[in-house]
């Protein structure tokens, strides 16, 4: 039993929706996602609803999200015919 992490499923289900609008290419709804997703464990953290291993888990998974998402957006889209 050693390494497992017991998952949160609000954060996974916020973490599936990030990474599906990612991978779809909805920058508006992945941004809009992570922002949730922040949210929330920020919440969780503030209510010590998560333990050590869990906050480094879903801390680590928002920092590279991110930096990942960082420029992820419609407006920084340069138009193919400029």
């Amino acid at each position: 039993m050693f390494g497992m992490l017991k998952k949160n499923k609000e954060l996974e289900a916020l973490l599936a929706g990030v990474l599906n609008n990612e991978t779809n290419n909805y920058k508006d709804a992945a941004q809009e996602y992570l922002k949730k997703y922040e949210k929330r464990l920020c919440e969780l953290e503030e209510d010590n609803a998560l333990n050590d291993k869990q906050k480094e888990h879903y801390e680590g998974q928002f920092a590279g999200m991110k930096q990942r998402l960082d420029k992820f957006t419609h407006k920084d889209q340069k138009p193919y015919w400029t």
